[in-house]
C-alpha cells in the first residue's frame, strides 16, 4: 500500500465509511482518522501509530450540536467557552455517552472532543454521520505532522489516503480543557492560549498536564513530541567551543548562533505565532541531516510561547 495525496472528499468518505484510514488536515496538526465509533478502525490508527493502548485519542465533529450526540452532562461553563473558540484549536474533556466505545478512549469515562478549523475536513465530518477520532498522523512520540508530505515520509505505506490541505496554520496540538470540582482544568497547553480561557472563564485554573502512565487525555506523557536525533535544551552555560560543529544543530527562537552552519531559526521576528507555526518543521528538518544532537532554544513564556516550551521540553525528556 501506498498512500494517494489528494483532495477528494468524496474519496475519503468512501474510505472512512469502509473501517480504513485516512489523513486529514487540521488547523493544529495532521490527524490520522478513522471512525471513533467502529472498534475495529479505531484499532488500526493503535496499530499504524504503534500508540499504547492507554493512551486516550481525541474525536472530531463538525458542529457544536454534535457534541449532545457523543457526550454526557457538557458542563454550560464549556459550552460557553465552546460558543467563542468552536471551530479551533481547542478540545474539551467530558464525559462520553454510551456510543463511543472504550477504545476510542483507552476505556476511560470520559471522552476529548473537539470542532477542528479547516474547511476540507469540516466538509468531510458534515457528511458523514460519525465521528472521527483522529491523533497526530506520525509514529507515536515523534514530531507531529505538519504537511502532507510530513504525513507520507512516515506513515505513506500505512494508511491509503491522505486528504492535501496544505500546511496547518497554527502548528501546534490543540489546547485541551475540562471541569473539576466547577475549576477549568487546562490537560495540555496548545494552539489556543491561555490568556484567551481567562478572559472568558472567571474562575480558578488548573494546569494539570503532566502524566507519567495512564493520562487521562493525550499529549500528557512526560515524553514526546521527539525527533530521533538526542535532543537538549539550550542553557546559558553551554560552552559552544567544545561543542562538534558538523554534529550538532540548533533550532532557535529569533537570531542565530555564530560559527554553526545546521541551525533553524523558528521566528527572525520573535513572533510567537510564526514560532509555533514552523515548530515541528524545524524539528523535522534537523532530525534529517547527518548530526548527532540538537539543542533547542526555549523562548519566551508567554501566550503560545508555554505550548512551545511544553513541546520543546517534552521533546528532550528522557525516556
Amino acid at each position: 500500500m501506498t498512500a494517494e495525496i489528494g483532495k477528494s472528499i468524496s474519496k475519503a468518505q468512501n474510505l472512512l465509511m469502509n473501517g480504513n484510514l485516512v489523513a486529514i488536515p487540521t488547523e493544529t496538526v495532521y490527524g490520522l482518522a478513522a471512525n471513533a465509533l467502529n472498534p475495529l478502525a479505531v484499532s488500526k490508527i493503535y496499530e499504524a501509530k504503534n500508540r499504547p493502548s492507554f493512551d486516550p485519542l481525541i474525536i472530531h465533529v463538525g458542529k457544536i450540536s454534535d457534541f449532545e450526540k457523543y457526550t454526557l452532562n457538557f458542563p454550560k461553563e464549556l459550552l460557553a467557552i465552546a460558543n467563542k473558540f468552536c471551530p479551533g484549536p481547542l478540545t474539551f474533556l467530558v464525559e462520553k455517552s454510551g456510543i463511543i466505545p472504550e477504545i476510542t478512549t483507552s476505556g476511560l469515562k470520559k471522552v476529548a472532543i473537539r470542532i477542528p478549523n479547516h474547511p476540507l475536513t469540516l466538509e468531510l465530518l458534515n457528511k458523514l454521520d460519525f465521528p472521527l477520532a483522529a491523533p497526530s498522523a506520525n509514529p507515536f512520540g515523534y514530531v507531529s505532522p505538519t504537511t502532507p508530505l510530513h504525513v507520507f515520509e512516515q506513515l505513506g505505506e500505512r494508511i491509503p489516503y491522505i486528504i492535501d490541505g496544505g500546511p496547518c496554520q497554527v502548528g501546534l496540538e490543540s489546547t485541551i480543557i475540562g471541569m473539576e470540582d466547577e475549576k477549568l482544568i487546562v490537560y495540555r497547553k496548545g494552539g489556543l492560549e491561555l490568556e484567551s480561557l481567562k478572559k472568558l472563564f472567571l474562575g480558578e485554573i488548573i494546569i494539570k498536564d503532566h502524566s507519567s502512565s495512564n493520562p487521562e487525555a493525550p499529549g500528557m506523557l512526560d515524553k514526546h513530541y521527539s525527533p530521533n536525533k538526542r535532543i537538549e535544551i539550550l542553557e546559558q552555560k553551554v560552552d559552544l567551543k567544545h561543542i562538534d560543529r558538523e554534529k550538532t544543530g540548533f533550532l532557535l527562537f529569533n537570531k542565530e548562533v555564530e560559527g554553526f552552519d545546521n541551525q533553524f531559526i523558528l521566528s527572525a521576528n520573535s513572533d510567537l505565532k510564526e514560532a509555533a507555526f514552523r515548530l515541528f518543521d524545524g524539528l523535522r528538518s534537523l532530525d534529517k541531516l547527518p548530526i548527532e544532537k540538537i539543542y533547542i532554544e526555549l523562548v519566551p513564556e508567554i501566550g503560545l510561547g508555554l505550548a512551545i516550551n511544553d513541546r520543546l521540553r517534552r521533546a528532550a525528556a528522557k525516556s
